[in-house]
């Protein structure tokens, strides 16, 4: 048996999730804080790689849940974004106080999204009045929106979707978000931001995860795209054309690569 377990260990670490996990965690520091190459570590971009990390099923280590805990007060977003990986009571309790009369969780749909995501992730209740902000929030098209005046794009329509199905929603507003996300794909299997704009890893990697939430399967394209970006050390490029904050981008294709929509619980 230990001989079997360890066989499966040196698979996982084998594998492109487990090499890519394995970058991650050569870009943290001392202290915990994680840095892109050549810039100083910074908190939401830790936060992103605790999640990444703990998506590929490793421990990010307690120096950086400390790193992103002593972090200076951020916005709504970034607020949510350090709740998230840490599950930490006080800054869930500052989402729940940023609540506004309709149900918004801060200024913007993407900040609600996010902060239903923490408060999900912790076992909290999303609020009614919050989950009720995000479905009229979705266009005509099917997508959602960066802030409350704007035009759907993937990224947001993804966390939007992975916010209302970790609130409980399910049929069609899920659906209609999975069709708004299909028609942003290439041929290549790649997925675009907006209508028009060039495919990217983080938008793949994102509408990978809207689709699990909706019950979708992503298709064998979109993880060949991906495979096509991966770098020998593991990152990932953000596109064919550019290589560039590899550390977030590798960060935030992990989950989808695992097949793990937020709030990874």
């Amino acid at each position: 048996m230990k001989l079997l377990a360890l066989a499966l260990t040196m698979f996982a670490l084998a594998t492109p999730l487990g090499q890519s996990a394995d970058y991650l965690e050569s870009r943290q520091g001392v202290d915990g804080g994680v840095s892109e190459p050549g810039a100083r570590a910074d908190p939401a971009l830790t936060a992103w790689t605790m999640l990444a990390l703990r998506a590929a099923g490793r421990d990010p280590g307690r120096a950086s849940r400390e790193y992103v805990r002593t972090a200076p007060p951020a916005d709504v977003t970034q607020t949510a974004l350090r709740a998230l990986a840490l599950g930490d009571d006080e800054l869930l309790s500052r989402l729940e106080a940023a609540r506004r009369p309709d149900g918004r969780i801060g200024p913007l749909v993407n900040s609600t999204a996010w902060s239903v995501l923490a408060l999900r992730g912790a076992g909290r209740p999303a609020g009614a009045a919050t989950v009720r902000y995000l479905l009229r929030q979705q266009r005509k098209a099917g997508g959602w929106p960066w802030h409350p005046r704007g035009a759907p794009d993937s990224n947001d329509t993804a966390v939007v979707m992975q916010a209302l199905r970790a609130a409980g929603v399910r049929g069609r507003p899920l659906t209609r978000g999975a069709r708004f996300l299909r028609r942003l794909q290439a041929p290549d299997g790649g997925f675009s931001l907006v209508p028009g704009r060039e495919r990217d890893a983080q938008s793949t990697a994102w509408a990978i995860q809207g689709l699990l939430a909706a019950g979708v399967r992503p298709g064998k394209a979109a993880y060949r795209y991906l495979a096509a970006l991966r770098r020998t050390d593991g990152s990932y490029r953000y596109s064919k054309r550019y290589a560039v904050t590899p550390v977030w981008v590798t960060a935030q294709v992990l989950p989808a690569l695992a097949g793990k929509p937020f709030p990874l619980s």
